[in-house]
């Protein structure tokens, strides 16, 4: 699985930083999120998912 941002979405709200910022930050110069780590373990999965779930413009998606 592989989390995908598209930063044209991005409005740099940081729900998936507050939920998940092991993953996700939003850049404070950009005002758009980054993705620290596109690849998480098995474990963090779930934790994970319910981060991207809870991006209200739909910026993120996960891949495979």
């Amino acid at each position: 699985m592989r989390i995908h941002a598209d930063k044209a979405k991005c409005e740099g709200l940081g729900m998936c930083e507050s939920m998940a910022n092991d993953y996700f930050e939003v850049d404070e110069d950009e005002d758009l999120v980054q993705v620290l780590d596109d690849s998480p373990p098995e474990a963090d999965r779930a934790h994970v998912f319910a981060a991207v779930q809870a991006c209200p413009v739909l910026a993120l998606t996960l891949e495979g």
